[in-house]
């Protein structure tokens, strides 16, 4: 994540936040070398942050794709569902997620974020403890609705964090280990399974309610070290920023553009809601998702319906949580190589859509599984998706509303996506994976129309720039800060 800066030019370190119009830390778009310093610096930043925001990502994976596991370890013949229900409890989970998105966005700039996001891994962890004694589909739906609530602010949260951070020349980076730790979460979760399924039935709890009880409580206890260690800004006491290193901070800061304000400017919503970009990267990431929701939710009986048995369809999600890694440290690597988020985004699309036409045309046996782990080329162009709001959106407010945009569509993609796998057309699924295919060929048509606009913007900006650098403590947007630059 280390990226060449400009050696730190001695301001005032006193306070890094809210120093309103007393100290000002102006941006430039002059080239830059790091230095030493700030090398050290960023290694400290990752070795004290990154293991715990991966690990909560890792948590997120697991817990919520639990559901999925359980189908094939008794939970649908002990509450007595049926696979329409099964696909209500996958959709529901995100209706939580819906709910609570706004609510977020507000209490993100309210509360500090690290005590908040531990606070939220508590209640989601109680939440799955308690998945494991739901007797029937009502209870259930309930408990996944929870579950959905307390895990949305999971990403924005840990978005803000990095954007705050890390200079936006790092954030890809950024944004591709915390999905590294999601795929990892299918590898480490699916071989766990595996020795959860061999538990059996223990004090009268069966194999699928022992995950849920392991989980959760490893989820609690994550929450409550979270309170105490998430690093969310530079003043966090675990960071123990030199004098030094505060001064280097001010120079990212100058970089990044993101200042954290408490105050909620509803100007910069509106100035958001007005935008094409928001709109075309909100139906991206809406068609995106309802194929991530699908194969997330129906990974294993997908699998077990190609004629494996329930503990291979288990096992054979490690090789698809191995190749989600793949494709993101693919995507990560194109993007620092090239500096081309939007291509990026693309060859991803383009694989992922290889990989649904596989699904949709092949004969239903072992041979699926090639255009399964294709399909997974998607989240790859996800974190480019990421990255691009957290590259070309500025204003602590809009960025906040971008963010908590992009978890809607995440949210209507994901709960829409499991209801697509109708029950009269399995195993297959054909028209799914149509549908499917569909939405990644029009991911990549909104990816470069906003390629287009931005350029446009880019260009006239090059030839119209002030020599004048800009305060980022006035909390000016992309829009009003004619100096900002679009890294596309």
């Amino acid at each position: 994540m280390d990226e060449k800066t400009k050696e730190p030019s001695v301001t005032s370190s006193s306070s890094l936040e809210e120093k309103g119009q007393h100290d000002h830390i102006e941006t430039s778009n002059a080239p830059f070398v790091k230095s030493p310093a700030e090398k050290r610096l960023v290694r400290k930043l990752n070795i004290r942050l990154l293991p715990l925001a991966g690990f909560i990502v890792f948590l997120q994976f697991v817990d919520k794709a639990a559901l999925s596991v359980a189908a094939v370890l008794g939970i649908l013949e002990d509450t007595h569902m049926t696979m329409s229900q099964y696909s209500w409890l996958g959709a529901l989970f995100y209706l939580g997620y819906f709910i609570y998105q706004l609510p977020n966005n507000y209490l993100l700039q309210r509360f500090p974020i690290g005590k908040y996001m531990g606070t939220l891994l508590i209640c989601w962890g109680a939440v799955t403890i308690g998945t494991a004694f739901g007797k029937n589909f009502t209870q259930l739906a309930v408990l996944r609705v929870l579950l959905g609530l307390f895990e949305a602010g999971t990403y924005p949260a840990l978005f803000m964090i990095f954007n705050r951070l890390y200079r936006r020349s790092e954030q890809s980076a950024c944004f591709g280990f915390l999905y590294l730790c999601n795929g990892l979460g299918s590898v480490v979760g699916s071989a766990a399974a595996v020795g959860i399924a061999d538990l059996g039935t223990r004090n009268g709890i069966r194999a699928w309610q022992w995950g849920y009880i392991i989980w959760g409580t490893i989820t609690v206890v994550t929450g409550i070290i979270a309170v105490f260690f998430l690093i969310d800004s530079p003043q966090s006491w675990f960071l123990q920023l030199t004098e030094e290193e505060k001064v280097i901070f001010e120079e990212r800061i100058r970089d990044n553009a993101v200042v954290r304000k408490q105050q909620v400017k509803v100007s910069q919503y509106w100035e958001a809601l007005k935008e094409p970009r928001l709109w075309l990267l909100f139906v991206a990431s809406c068609a995106h998702n309802l194929q991530n929701g699908g194969l997330v939710t129906y990974s294993t009986v997908l699998v077990r319906g190609l004629g494996f048995t329930a503990t291979e369809s288990i096992l054979l999600q490690i090789p698809s949580g191995a190749v989600t890694v793949l494709f993101i440290a693919f995507a990560v690597t194109l993007h620092r190589k090239t500096h081309q988020n939007i291509y990026t985004a693309v060859i991803c699309y383009l694989l992922s859509a290889l990989g649904c036409l596989l699904l949709a045309v092949l004969p239903n046996n072992g041979i699926k599984l090639l255009g399964y782990y294709f399909t997974w080329a998607q989240t790859g162009s996800y974190v480019m998706l990421i990255s691009l709001i957290g590259s070309t959106v500025s204003g602590y407010s809009k960025k906040i509303f971008y963010n908590g945009v992009n978890m809607l569509a995440y949210t209507i993609g994901n709960f829409a996506g499991p209801l697509m796998l109708v029950e009269h057309t399995k195993p297959a699924y054909i028209p799914t994976m149509w549908g499917y295919f569909g939405g990644n060929i029009l991911n990549i048509l909104c990816f470069l129309a906003v390629r287009i606009i931005l350029s446009r913007i880019n260009k006239k900006r090059l030839s119209e720039r002030s020599n004048e650098p800009t305060d980022v403590y006035l909390n000016l947007t992309d829009k009003e800060d004619k100096n900002y630059i679009y890294s596309l």
